[in-house]
């Protein structure tokens, strides 16, 4: 597969994690899990997660967990939190924190885990 094509595919499994965040924060909540519900909830964090992914350049830093990972993790919470203010929504320290955790488990998790599986493949074809 091509750089261009990876770094497109990854931002896909991002934006995959990021609704669902969403999905099972409206979840808890019992909130209604309507597509446009969810995209609601959802939708300051993917612009934000569209934001920061641009300014980590994927193309060129590929999927490095530092410190391309940690600032789109932190970029999307921050600025994820910002739109959502600006939007008409809350953003009450509990749902920063939850927020902070989830998407950093799920963004710098897949890094990890992408991270992981890239060097594996390495190794298998190099032996």
């Amino acid at each position: 597969m091509s750089p261009r094509k990876i770094w497109i595919a990854y931002f896909a499994i991002d934006v995959v994690l990021v609704l669902l965040f969403a999905l099972s924060g409206r979840q808890s909540h019992a909130e209604a899990l309507t597509l446009l519900g969810i995209l609601q909830t959802a939708g300051p964090f993917l612009i934000a997660l569209a934001m920061m992914t641009l300014v980590s350049r994927p193309w060129v830093t590929h999927s490095r967990i530092w410190p391309t990972g940690i600032l789109v993790w932190l970029g999307t919470v921050a600025l994820g939190m910002g739109f959502r203010v600006l939007f008409g929504g809350t953003a009450a320290v509990p749902f920063i924190i939850v927020a902070t955790v989830v998407l950093g488990v799920f963004l710098v998790g897949r890094r990890v885990l992408t991270t992981f599986l890239a060097r594996r493949t390495v190794r298998t074809v190099n032996s």
